[in-house]
Order: C-alpha cells, then sequence, then structure tokens
C-alpha cells in the first residue's frame, strides 16, 4: 500500500514561518535577557572594597541660654537628621501643649531661641512660643509651600512652591524672624519645594525646572546659579565647601558652593525602563553620599567621586532622606523607610540590613534621630514611632503623624503631625539645679544666746 502523499507547503510560506520562529526565539530571548538585566539593574549592589572614612559622633552643642538652634532641614548642613540630645530625652513623654492647624504640615519646624518657626502647605509661616505653644505671628507668603524653613538670628527664610501667580509661580521670602516683616523677597520662574540651606553668607535651593540658586542671604542679589537636568527637590546637603543633591533624572550632583561649578554627577542606575527620581535629601557622612530613590532603591555614593558604593532594593518608592549615626553596637548606620511600609536600619559600610521594622503603612517621610532613639510617621496608619537605634524596638508611639515627625531642642520634642504640631516633655525631665548661694543670699544665722545682751 502506498505512503499517502505529503501535502506540500509553498517555500514563501515556510520562510515566514522561520521568520516568524526566529522573531519569537529573539523576544523570548530578550525577555529573558531584559528580566536578569531589570533584575541586576534594581536589585542590590555591593561593592565591599569602596572607600569609607570613619568620623567621631557628634556631640551636644554648646549654646548660650536661650539660644539653642535647630537652624535648618535635618538639623545641620550634612543633613545627618541626627541630634545628640541628653539620655533623658525619651519617652514617656507628657503634652504640654498642641496647636491645631487645618492646613497639611509636610515638613517640621525649625527652632531659634524661644522660637519655632513652621510653614504649612497652604504657604502660612507660623511662629510659636516653643514653652506654650502660643502663636506670636503668621504670615501668608504664596498659596502653596512643601518645605521647611531656615532660620538665623535674625531672619528666616521660605521657598514658596506656587504663589498664586502664574507667570511667576515660584518666591523665596527673607523675613524678620522677630515680627514677620519683609525684608527681601524675589520672584521665581518655576516653583520651588526646596527647603533653604544657608551657609557662609549664602542660602542655597533648587526649583522645579532644575535651577538651583545660591543668593546673597542681606539682599537676595544672584551670587550663581545651576542648571540641573531635571527638578530639584531636595534640600541641598553642603559637605566640605560642596553641594550635593539629586534631581528628577535620576542624577545625583556635586558643585562647588563658590562658584556653582559641576564637580561630577552620577547616575542613579534604575530601572531598566528609565530611571528612577531623587526626591530624597542626600546626607554626607563617611566620606558617602546617602539618599533614596523612587526606583526602591537607597544609594550609598563615594563623596569625592560620585562612584556607586552600594544600593539596596526595597521593592516600594523611597522619598524618605536617611538619617544616620554611629549606632551602639551596630557602628554607623543610615535609617530610612520605605512605601513598602518598612522601616530600615542599614550599614553604613557595606549596605547589608541590621534590622527592619514593619509598619503595615506607607513611610513617605523622613526619620530623625534624637539621642539613641529614631522617629519616623507612617503615612498609611497616621501613627509616629520611636524605635531604638541598636534594636529596632518600639520606645514610643503616638497617634498622630503622616511625614517627617520630630525635633528637639535638647530638653523638649516637637512633633509634626498630619496638621497639628504638638510640645512634649520628658516626664523624667531632671530637676534644675538649685542655684548657688553668693554673700546676698545667704541667710544670717542667728545668733547664739550666750553672745546676745
Amino acid at each position: 500500500m502506498s505512503k499517502p502523499l505529503r501535502k506540500l507547503v509553498p517555500r514563501s510560506t515556510r520562510v515566514r514561518v522561520a521568520i516568524a520562529g526566529a522573531v519569537v526565539a529573539l523576544i523570548a530571548a530578550a525577555l529573558i535577557a531584559g528580566h536578569t538585566y531589570e533584575h541586576d539593574r534594581t536589585g542590590s549592589i555591593y561593592h565591599p572594597h569602596a572607600r569609607f572614612v570613619p568620623q567621631p559622633t557628634p556631640t551636644l552643642p554648646v549654646s548660650g541660654a536661650g539660644h539653642f538652634a535647630w537652624p535648618l532641614y535635618g538639623y545641620d548642613q550634612d543633613h545627618t537628621r541626627f541630634f545628640p540630645a541628653p539620655s533623658y530625652v525619651h519617652a514617656p513623654f507628657k503634652r504640654l501643649w498642641v496647636h491645631v492647624g487645618h492646613a497639611l504640615l509636610e515638613f517640621p519646624p525649625v527652632i531659634y531661641g524661644q522660637h519655632i518657626y513652621q510653614l504649612s502647605d497652604s504657604a502660612v509661616l507660623n511662629v510659636f512660643d516653643k514653652r506654650t505653644g502660643h502663636l506670636i505671628w503668621f504670615r501668608p507668603l504664596g498659596k502653596v509651600s512643601a518645605s521647611a524653613p531656615a532660620v538665623t538670628g535674625n531672619t528666616v527664610y521660605a521657598t514658596i512652591l506656587y504663589s498664586g501667580h502664574p507667570h511667576s509661580p515660584g518666591r523665596v521670602v527673607a523675613l524678620n524672624s522677630a515680627n514677620g516683616k519683609v525684608r527681601w523677597w524675589r520672584a521665581l520662574p518655576s516653583g520651588s519645594e526646596s527647603s533653604p540651606m544657608l551657609a557662609h553668607g549664602d542660602v542655597f535651593f533648587g526649583s522645579q525646572n532644575g535651577t538651583v540658586y545660591a543668593l546673597n542671604d542681606r539682599n537676595g542679589d544672584r551670587v550663581w546659579t545651576y542648571k540641573a537636568h531635571a527638578a530639584v527637590k531636595a534640600s541641598p546637603t553642603l559637605a566640605g565647601g560642596i553641594l550635593y543633591f539629586g534631581d528628577y533624572s535620576g542624577r545625583l550632583q556635586a558643585v562647588s558652593e563658590r562658584t556653582g561649578r559641576r564637580i561630577w554627577v552620577s547616575q542613579s542606575e534604575g530601572a531598566l525602563l528609565g530611571s528612577g527620581t531623587f526626591y530624597s535629601t542626600a546626607a554626607v557622612v563617611y566620606g558617602r553620599v546617602f539618599l533614596g530613590n523612587t526606583d526602591g532603591r537607597i544609594y550609598a555614593y563615594d563623596a569625592s567621586t560620585g562612584k556607586l558604593d552600594w544600593a539596596v532594593q526595597t521593592g516600594a518608592y523611597v522619598y524618605a532622606s536617611p538619617a544616620v549615626t554611629n549606632a551602639p553596637g551596630l557602628g554607623p548606620t543610615i535609617y530610612l523607610g520605605s512605601y513598602n511600609g518598612t522601616f530600615y536600619a542599614i550599614n553604613a559600610r557595606s549596605g547589608h540590613i541590621d534590622w527592619r521594622f514593619k509598619a503595615h503603612g506607607r513611610i513617605s517621610g523622613s526619620a530623625t534621630i534624637v539621642g539613641r532613639i529614631v522617629y519616623f510617621a507612617d503615612l498609611g496608619t497616621h501613627r509616629t514611632y520611636g524605635l531604638g537605634i541598636s534594636t529596632g524596638r518600639v520606645t514610643f508611639e503616638f497617634d498622630s503623624g503622616s511625614f517627617d515627625p520630630v525635633i528637639s531642642d535638647g530638653s523638649d520634642i516637637y512633633l509634626t503631625g498630619y496638621s497639628s504640631l504638638f510640645g512634649l516633655q520628658p516626664t523624667d525631665l531632671p530637676a534644675p539645679p538649685k542655684p548657688k548661694a553668693t554673700a546676698k543670699t545667704k541667710a544670717k544665722r542667728p545668733a547664739s544666746k550666750k553672745h546676745q545682751s
């Protein structure tokens, strides 16, 4: 019996089938390679032999009576967000006062002397007596703000995201810190949500169109401008005469404080289909630049060269700015949260995670370390937590908080909730020392009877 004849397929059809098969194979290979590339590029990266510069832990500043200052967002110019408070500044706290507002408080206040200065998201600058919470003065500065002010002995500076004028939406304002009278102001072609940095007679900040400004702090005259690749929303960080900041193109940049000249620029090495964005304000310490990125990673770069030292993937946006200190038992450690609801303590040298805390919400704002407690807020649950920096154990919980919650004057803490500001005092605050007796204050001892006439 003869075999059935095989149906002949035209050659052109076979060629098309072969080409289609090859295309499918190429697509499959590309997908596999893309997956590998995506995993490698957005996963964690470690360079264990990268340069690391040990530094001493800061100590409590010495200041005259009544002249304490928490002058900048993040406390100091290198934005480590670490305040070396005395050991008694910890929970439990008692509430001294509360000021209930109606506008969102996305950023914490600053302190000079007995006054607290806080800029609400409605662009109103409020000034309080830190002892009583009494409102001393307030000044509307525009329509929308999303930054912290900066303050000196006589002037407070604020940046405005939307002034209300469409042709000059941004604004920077300098006011008399005692009464709110405007000293000078400057219109900007784009809004700014960059908390001002003050140093050596200049004020530095970024803007939505990527321009970074250095202005004379006395009159607002331009010293220099620098054009980044995209919006600069972070506060510039100053260390060793160099300003560090990321932008929304995913680039980290280092420029000269004096001239604005670019020293180096580094990519974030973010996601496959585009780099993540830097909203986070950098912390510069240990010869490194630490900051978070919306590609989900926490980055460490060499401060001298911009070379990547390590990157740790969290799996969700990292808008938060890192807080950094030398933790007992752990050594140099950075602390910040992710939108995945997890708060991390990460070894500053190696990038390896020392401990995690699940807050079960979304962590958008930045943490602050006061003494040996690190405080952060959970935007998802509207709660504030205080954790031991070495253990991650909860030492404090408060039923208000959304973004950057806590600053301190070394005696009390001031907690920013969603729209309210709280003054809190440790319950075991030591009693003030008794004044020393002087010749005028010593009581006269009664004469003994044998000397009385």
